[in-house]
């Protein structure tokens, strides 16, 4: 057991450099991490664009910049690499820890000195694994005892009140995005059933198809975290914000293009799940205000 080898207050440093639904999906694995061993210094390497999703999480001692000084200033024990890419390779390897953890399958493997097998076999199960569950595997594989994976952990300091739903009606790719019009659609029906549609975007994106609503633009993700914390129901496309508010036990209506919903499921929540694999454009606004209508009144 790597975890075990770890003496009293140990420093751990977790690189998990971006991507937003990734970052909220690698909380349970800390959740699980810190509650075996609560004396370890956790700290996590991710961009500044992202450092809100772990704010106020009691898990996580210190949240670091990808900077090479800040790395090797943090003086971990064990470096576990959740991200895979070169760069949380070259920081890893920089952060001069004795232990050095990263999948597998992971390019750079010289750099690690404990690999990790795929999360199939570390579970015992050959199915496609969810993301939560195939992180949390890397805690398992280092030798905390097998337990059921939590939800997503995220803090707000000030939840909205109010009763609303929040709409994310973009994404990452065309291909992942519903129509904007059939959101407009869904907007004014989740209007006249009295809860008030706030529709969201980050930096950039563009709302303006949807000006007869309420719309938060470009926020910065501690506000997203507050809003999202009140609300009562979600509806959008697969994307951070629904894992956003998967974490904080809303109910979700989600809609799914190209990505596999097994991998990308809400986590932990209550939901409807609507996949279109040969297009979004093949769900009609109908299957969508039925996942609405059931999940109205979903116990939080």
């Amino acid at each position: 057991s790597i975890v075990a080898q770890l003496p009293e207050g140990a420093r751990v440093l977790i690189v998990r450099l971006r991507s937003l639904g990734d970052c909220v999906l690698t909380t349970p694995a800390l959740r699980i991490l810190k509650q075996h061993r609560p004396d370890l210094h956790l700290g996590v390497v991710v961009e500044d664009r992202f450092a809100q999703v772990f704010e106020g999480n009691p898990d996580v001692a210190e949240i670091l910049p990808p900077s090479k000084k800040l790395v090797i200033g943090f003086r971990p024990r064990l470096a576990l690499n959740l991200h895979g890419g070169t760069r949380s390779a070259t920081l890893t390897a920089l952060s001069l820890a004795p232990l050095r953890a990263g999948f597998g399958h992971f390019r750079q493997s010289w750099v690690y000195n404990v690999r990790i097998p795929r999360a199939q076999q570390i579970l015992g199960e050959e199915r496609t694994v969810h993301t939560a569950e195939h992180v949390a595997s890397a805690m398992f594989y280092l030798g905390v005892p097998r337990v059921e994976i939590p939800r997503a952990c995220l803090f707000a300091t000030r939840p909205e009140q109010g009763s609303y739903a929040v709409v994310h009606p973009l994404a990452s790719a065309p291909d992942k995005a519903w129509p904007a019009d059939r959101f407009v659609v869904v907007g004014r029906a989740l209007r006249e059933s009295g809860l008030e549609p706030v529709f969201i975007g980050g930096p950039g994106e563009d709302l303006s198809a949807f000006s007869e609503f309420r719309v938060m633009a470009g926020a910065p993700l501690s506000q997203v975290k507050c809003l999202l914390a009140g609300a009562s129901l979600f509806v959008g496309n697969d994307s951070g914000p629904a894992h956003m508010a998967a974490a904080f036990g809303v109910p979700v209506v989600v809609l799914y293009g190209s990505s596999d919903p097994v991998i990308w499921a809400p986590w932990r929540t209550g939901n409807v799940v609507l996949a279109a694999p040969t297009g979004l454009s093949t769900i009609g606004v109908e299957a969508v205000l039925t996942g609405v209508d059931r999940l109205r009144g979903v116990a939080r």
